[in-house]
């Protein structure tokens, strides 16, 4: 295991498509888009010209970060399954960095991680303390909060947690979800399985 590893990161937990590479202990280059559909279709393309530009190629990695969430429930699924391909196909390790962590790796001390959510609600995450969902007011109440707008930092605090967590023994990333999904199964009733 190299002590600098070639890190290609990336997250699509919000409305946004980020990436960042990390050498030799470096952010060699970060993008970010801001988009809200469209990130299954980009992400790829978006990691190859991150590649490009800084003349490594995927066999050049060793690991793959990976935003967790919480977040968009699409945008996790999206970024955790390519992570884990990418780290099937290339043989190498992904790690799952939290939403959370890489906030505490930019806020000042003293900020509480926060991470917008719908209905002007954030998740939050106190030391010690499972996830939750609150009300951005109620949340302020427990001290000055730390949201991150550029998601291009955000994928180089992924590269530079993943850098330091990674191993060929990390379990595969999953996604984080703190709350339930908006959408509701059918009311109807559901299709027969059949047993082959």
């Amino acid at each position: 295991m190299p002590s600098n590893p070639t890190i290609l990161a990336f997250d699509t937990s919000a409305a946004h498509c980020a990436a960042a590479l990390l050498r030799d202990g470096e952010i060699v280059t970060s993008r970010a888009e801001a988009m809200s559909r469209g990130q299954a279709e980009r992400l790829i393309p978006l990691l190859e010209d991150v590649l490009a530009e800084t003349g490594c190629d995927w066999a050049g990695l060793d690991a793959i970060g990976v935003g967790i969430g919480p977040g968009n429930f699409t945008g996790i699924r999206i970024s955790v399954s390519a992570a884990r391909g990418l780290a099937l196909g290339l043989e190498i390790p992904a790690v799952g960095v939290s939403g959370f962590d890489a906030l505490r790796e930019l806020a000042e001390d003293g900020q509480i991680p926060a991470i917008p959510a719908p209905r002007d609600q954030v998740y939050v995450k106190m030391p010690g303390a499972d996830p939750y969902l609150l009300p951005r007011a109620e949340a302020e109440l427990g001290g000055p909060l730390y949201s991150c707008s550029d998601p291009a930092l955000l994928a180089q605090a992924i590269a530079r947690l993943a850098a330091r967590r990674w191993d060929r023994t990390s379990l595969p990333p999953a996604p984080l979800y703190v709350r339930p999904a908006d959408a509701a199964p059918s009311r109807d009733t559901p299709p027969v399985l059949l047993n082959e």
